[in-house]
């Protein structure tokens, strides 16, 4: 693969996935050093759906290793995905697509966020995990989005 091909579907792969908004945090434990513990709460638009805002609650470790952005957060992450406005599609979506990542480790751990099509409800569900290169967690939380049913889930 020629540098200009791989430049662009790097390009792609960062283009698809949503950028988050920090709503706010809350401490929840207190560190001498360093930041605290917080949980944070931010707010993605799904890259693909108009209308669908998802919040996502996660943890963030403190203490010198995590103001350094060195620390492993833990794998406790909650999803909420709500309809904000009408609903519509950029094009056809896949059965299943990640439309949000952020690393929870320097190097090998991920939150991620997974949108499935329900095309049966049409209604579209939402999973938050971590991953890890070696070892994950089961950990998670889903969320679902009805779609109205004047707009079919335009799935692939």
């Amino acid at each position: 693969m020629n540098k200009n091909a791989f430049a662009l579907a790097a390009f792609a792969i960062l283009a698809s996935s949503a950028r988050a908004e920090t709503v706010g945090d809350v401490s929840t434990t207190f560190r001498l050093l360093g930041a605290n513990n917080k949980i944070v709460v931010d707010v993605f638009d799904d890259p693909k759906v108009s209308g669908v805002s998802c919040y996502l609650s996660h943890a963030k470790t403190g203490g010198i290793k995590g103001s350094l952005g060195i620390a492993e957060d833990t794998s406790d992450a909650a999803v909420a995905c709500r309809q904000v406005g009408p609903i519509g599609f950029s094009g056809t979506i896949p059965q299943e697509e990640e439309v949000f990542t952020e690393r929870s480790s320097l190097l090998f751990k991920h939150v991620r966020v997974v949108r499935m099509a329900d095309k049966k409800r049409n209604t579209l569900v939402y999973l938050v995990y971590s991953d890890r290169v070696i070892e994950g967690s089961p950990k998670n939380s889903v969320t679902a989005v009805p779609v109205p049913r004047e707009t079919p889930l335009p799935v692939k």
